[in-house]
C-alpha cells in the first residue's frame, strides 16, 4: 500500500486515520459493553467484548509498529476520547433499562399521581415531613425510554418540585405501560401542563 500512495502520506495521514477509526470502534464498543453489564445483559456483553478486543489489538499493533510516528499517538488518544463520547451517545439513543424516579413536593400531588396512573405507570405516594413542613413523596419505576416524558409531566404539574433519577439494574413484577407511552402527555402552556382530553 505504501508503494502506491507514498510513505509520507501513509505514515502521517492514512495510518493515523486508521488508528483513530479503530479506537473509536473499540472504545465505543467497550462503553456499550460496560453499560450492558450494568443493565444485566450478560449474553450480549461477551459478544461485544470479543469484537472490542480484536479491534483494539489491530490498533495497538499499528502503534507499536510505528513507535517513532507522533501522529499515531495523537490518533490513538483522539480515537479513545471520540469513542467514549460516541458510546455514551449510542447508549442514550438505545434508552436501555429502567430507572427509579422520586419526586418530593410540598404541593397537592393528587392530580399528578392520578394522571400518571391513567397512563398505566405504577405510582406510589407517601405523606411525609420535610424540613419546611408536610410533603408528598412520589416513587415510580419507569422505562428509560419513557423518562423524558415523565420528567416533562412532573415539571408541568409540579413546577419547582424536587426530583431524582437513579438507574435500576433489574425489576420484578411492577406496573408498566404495555408499550412505549406516547409523549408528550399534554401541551405545556405558560409553564403549566394541560391535558389534551380537557
Amino acid at each position: 500500500m505504501e508503494f502506491f500512495i507514498g510513505p509520507d502520506l501513509f505514515a502521517w495521514v492514512l495510518l493515523p486515520l486508521l488508528i483513530f477509526s479503530a479506537r473509536i470502534c473499540d472504545v465505543s464498543l467497550g462503553t456499550i459493553r460496560v453499560i450492558f453489564i450494568s443493565k444485566g445483559l450478560k449474553y450480549l456483553a461477551p459478544v461485544i467484548g470479543f469484537f472490542e478486543v480484536i479491534i483494539w489489538l489491530l490498533a495497538i499493533g499499528q502503534v507499536m509498529n510505528n513507535l517513532t510516528n507522533a501522529a499515531s499517538y495523537v490518533a490513538y488518544g483522539g480515537g479513545f476520547a471520540a469513542g467514549t463520547l460516541l458510546g455514551m451517545m449510542i447508549e442514550e439513543r438505545l434508552s436501555l433499562g429502567t430507572v427509579a424516579v422520586r419526586v418530593i413536593t410540598n404541593k397537592d400531588a393528587k392530580e399528578l399521581v392520578d394522571f400518571l396512573r391513567t397512563r398505566h405507570f405504577g405510582v406510589t405516594s407517601i405523606d411525609a415531613a420535610g424540613s419546611t413542613g408536610p410533603v408528598t413523596i412520589i416513587f415510580m419505576i419507569v422505562k428509560r425510554a419513557d423518562l423524558p416524558g415523565v420528567v416533562e409531566t412532573i415539571k408541568g404539574f409540579q413546577p419547582g418540585a424536587f426530583y431524582s433519577v437513579e438507574d435500576v439494574k433489574s425489576v420484578a413484577e411492577g406496573v408498566f405501560p404495555e408499550r412505549r407511552t406516547r409523549f408528550p402527555f399534554g401541551t405545556l402552556s405558560s409553564g403549566r401542563l394541560f391535558r389534551k382530553d380537557k
